[in-house]
């Protein structure tokens, strides 16, 4: 498989992401610059689709009401409501520097996939969402390519 893809397609896992796409292309020897742009155009995926894809769970949920699920349905809505209601004083205050903060620490659980459900269970607006889903996967990248690189230690 020719290296630029397979990095690429590596940086679209979730948790794996472009922060351990980078490690993975440094450690196989893969040249760094085509490492880097490929797990930036991965990040960058990411950061603009999972948005737009997300709102549509949503419309199934709706949609699902009217089937034998609804109660499955009913409960999702409920949910993503309250947790909407409770959080929207500290999406208020920290949401695109906190978003931005959670997707660049680089620790299994956090990143792109996570940030971008947390935004849309936050209702944090796309305008907010997008940059800072590239901005902290970003950040991942370059706080994990240190160490890949061999300058600490």
């Amino acid at each position: 498989m020719n290296n630029f893809l397979e990095v690429f397609l590596l940086s679209l896992i979730p948790t794996f992401e472009g922060r351990y796409a980078i490690v993975y292309g440094i450690g196989m020897g893969y040249p760094l610059w085509e490492t880097l742009l490929s797990a930036s155009l991965g990040v960058l995926l990411l950061s603009f689709l999972l948005p737009a894809l997300l709102p549509y769970i949503d419309r199934l949920m709706l949609w699902l009401e009217g089937t034998f699920l609804r109660k499955v349905a009913h409960l999702y809505l409920y949910y993503v409501e309250r947790v909407r209601k409770k959080a929207h004083p500290y999406v208020e205050k920290w949401g695109f520097i906190g978003l931005t903060i959670f997707v660049a620490i680089p620790l299994p659980g956090t990143g792109v996939w996570t940030g971008a459900l947390a935004a849309y269970l936050l209702a944090i607006g796309r305008k907010q969402t997008v940059p800072a889903l590239i901005l902290g996967g970003l950040l991942s990248m370059a706080i994990t390519l240190l160490p890949a690189l061999g300058l600490f230690g």
